[in-house]
């Protein structure tokens, strides 16, 4: 019963954060600025973008859910607290300011920290909950080499 109540609480803390993030974002996607950019080749489609957060939510929310009944901290909770932020604040950054440099800091920071997960709590009974965050490093290895690649060939 407590793991429902917490993946609950996280799928929406988790969603609610993709919500703000996507009005942060506004309508900047189908925006002059973002389709004038020079974009990677490997830049997927826009639907990739949906489904890719929604599968990597469900998955957060779950090993969130895990990792809290085990260990609710204080310290846990403030890195939760710096990733959701991180993952909200890059489309303000990225979108909102054009600050194209400022996201790809972001990113690498949001990478770091969800990696933080995945590493440090590699030894609990519930060490399989961490491959859970695959989707998740995957997603933001491809985010960080899209945001590079931006900065790279439009700025530098």
């Amino acid at each position: 019963m407590k793991k429902g109540y917490y993946f609950i609480i996280f799928l929406i803390i988790n969603f609610g954060g993709l919500a703000i993030g996507n009005w942060f974002m506004g309508d900047a996607v189908t925006g002059e600025w973002y389709n004038n950019l020079n974009k990677a080749p490997w830049t997927p489609p826009g639907w990739v973008f949906g489904f890719a957060w929604t599968t990597i939510m469900l998955c957060f929310s779950y090993y969130l859910a895990e990792l809290f009944i085990e260990r609710s901290k204080v310290t846990l909770w403030f890195v939760f607290l710096f990733a959701w932020l991180l993952n909200m604040s890059w489309n303000w950054f990225f979108f909102n300011q054009k600050m194209v440099n400022v996201g790809l800091i972001v990113l690498i920071l949001l990478t770091l920290t969800i990696l933080y997960f995945f590493i440090t709590f590699r030894h609990d009974r519930l060490k399989w909950a961490k491959y859970l965050l695959l989707p998740y490093l995957i997603w933001l290895c491809i985010a960080t080499s899209l945001n590079a690649y931006i900065l790279l060939n439009n700025y530098l």
